[in-house]
C-alpha cells in the first residue's frame, strides 16, 4: 500500500525562559510555559528555602524593560527582609531546564537539614480516594488536551477534592506553581494534603513536596531511587504508576488507610 503526506496546523507547547529576580538580583533562569509566573517565582524561591512565607514577601510582579524584548519574561519578587535572606545564601545563581532532576543543587542531606521529616502529619489515605485523583486532575488539564506537551501538578486534601491544579512544560514548574499559589494565599504549609504529578516522580519533586511539608506524592509513572530515599527517609508516602485501580506503594504505606 502507497503512504499518503498532508499538511496540517498542530498546537503546540511553549516554552520560554523565565528569569527571577529577588530584591534586584538574578537568582535563576528557568524554561516555563508562560502563565501563573508570579507563582512559580515564588514557589521556586519557597522551595530552594530562600523565603520562607507569605510574610517575607513584599511585592511580585512581571518587570518589563521598554529596552529590551523581553515580553514581561522577567519576574521581580521583593522581600521585606534583605538581611534575612542574606543568611540563607541566596546570592547563588540557579540555572534550570524543563528536563532537569537534581539541577546539581541539593544534597540529600541539605534538603534534610531544611526541611525536616512530616513523621508528626497523620495523614492516611483510603484507596479509592487515591485511584480517583488522577482522573480528577486529567479532567482539568487545558493545556494538555490542546498540545500533548505538558506536565500537571494537582494539591488534593484527604478526601480526593482537588485544591490547586497548575500545568507546565516542566513537572517541577507545575510544583513550584502549585506552591507558590499557596504561598500568595498564605496556605503554607500543606500539610495533611497529596500532591498528584503526572509523568515521574524525581528527587526534585520530592523535595520540593517536602519543603512545602506535603506528606503524600503520587505520580502517574515512576520514581527514581533518589526519589523513594528522600520520601522515605522523611517520613512521607511515594506512590507511583498510579493507573485505574492500580499503583506501586514505593514507601509510607501505613498512610494509605
Amino acid at each position: 500500500m502507497g503512504s499518503a503526506r498532508e499538511s496540517r496546523r498542530d498546537r503546540i507547547a511553549v516554552e520560554e525562559p523565565l528569569e527571577i529576580r529577588l530584591n534586584g538580583k538574578s537568582v535563576a533562569v528557568v524554561m516555563r510555559s508562560p502563565g501563573n509566573d508570579e507563582e512559580l517565582a515564588c514557589g521556586f524561591l519557597f522551595t530552594e528555602g530562600l523565603l520562607k512565607g507569605k510574610d517575607e514577601l513584599q511585592s511580585v510582579g512581571h518587570r518589563r524593560d521598554r529596552r529590551k524584548t523581553d515580553h514581561g519574561n522577567v519576574v521581580e519578587v521583593v522581600s521585606t527582609d534583605a538581611s534575612a535572606l542574606a543568611k540563607r545564601g541566596w546570592q547563588r545563581n540557579f540555572v534550570s531546564a524543563s528536563s532537569c532532576g537534581l539541577c546539581g543543587k541539593l544534597t540529600i542531606e541539605s534538603v534534610r537539614l531544611q526541611a525536616p521529616p512530616v513523621h508528626g502529619d497523620d495523614l492516611k489515605v483510603a484507596p479509592g480516594v487515591l485511584y480517583r485523583l488522577v482522573d480528577e486532575m486529567r479532567a482539568g488539564q487545558a493545556g494538555f488536551d490542546e498540545t500533548g506537551g505538558v506536565h500537571a501538578a494537582g494539591l488534593f486534601d484527604r478526601e480526593g477534592k482537588l485544591l490547586v491544579l497548575r500545568e507546565d512544560i516542566g513537572r517541577h514548574n507545575a510544583v513550584d506553581k502549585v506552591v507558590g499559589a499557596s504561598l500568595l494565599e498564605d496556605a503554607l504549609p500543606l500539610s495533611g494534603k497529596i500532591l498528584v504529578v503526572s509523568g515521574r516522580s524525581s528527587f526534585e519533586i520530592v523535595q520540593k513536596a517536602l519543603m512545602a511539608r506535603v506528606p503524600f506524592v503520587a505520580a502517574v509513572s515512576a520514581a527514581s531511587s533518589l526519589a523513594v530515599e528522600l520520601a522515605e527517609s522523611s517520613g512521607m508516602a511515594l506512590v507511583g504508576f498510579l493507573r485505574g485501580n492500580s499503583m506501586n506503594v514505593y514507601c509510607g504505606a501505613e498512610r494509605i488507610a
